[in-house]
């Protein structure tokens, strides 16, 4: 008999240093997924991305089973480590908290392009750049 699927839960989780605790056991728990199980293979297919967060999407099936797949970091983690800075502005068109070059934007976009609804790699560059806006980064050439 097929495996059906049970639920689709969707957290971030820090590359590489997945725990029982909340986010992942209170999301798992319910659905009588093995949490140790998971953190062990998420831990060992993120380790390279270590703190970095990383959305992950997990099937769970009826027979208590799993499979996850790793999506890439959100454009804000990525924008801010390469303004290095740690959060975005409260305001941003009044303040300005840091700037991200053209180059930049567009290996940002590279490594999102999987998980973006754009086209080609420039639509995703001005998606990413748009985003940037949002954060109070300046765009500059």
């Amino acid at each position: 008999m097929a495996k059906q699927v049970v639920g689709e839960i969707k957290v971030q989780i820090p590359g590489g240093q997945a725990t029982p605790a909340p986010p992942v056991g209170t999301a798992l728990g319910p659905h009588g997924v093995n949490i140790g199980q998971f953190v062990q293979a998420f831990n060992d297919k993120t380790k390279e991305m270590a703190g970095t967060v990383v959305p992950v999407v997990i099937t769970v099936y009826n027979d208590r089973s799993f499979d996850f797949i790793i999506k890439s970091p959100p454009a804000a983690v990525l924008l801010k480590q390469a303004a290095q800075i740690a959060k975005g502005s409260g305001s941003p068109k009044a303040n300005k908290v840091g700037q991200v070059t053209q180059e930049q934007l567009v290996e940002i976009a590279k490594t999102k392009f999987e998980d973006l609804n754009a086209p080609n790699l420039e639509h995703a560059a001005r998606i990413i750049a748009g985003t940037a806006r949002s954060m109070g980064l300046v765009v500059v050439d």
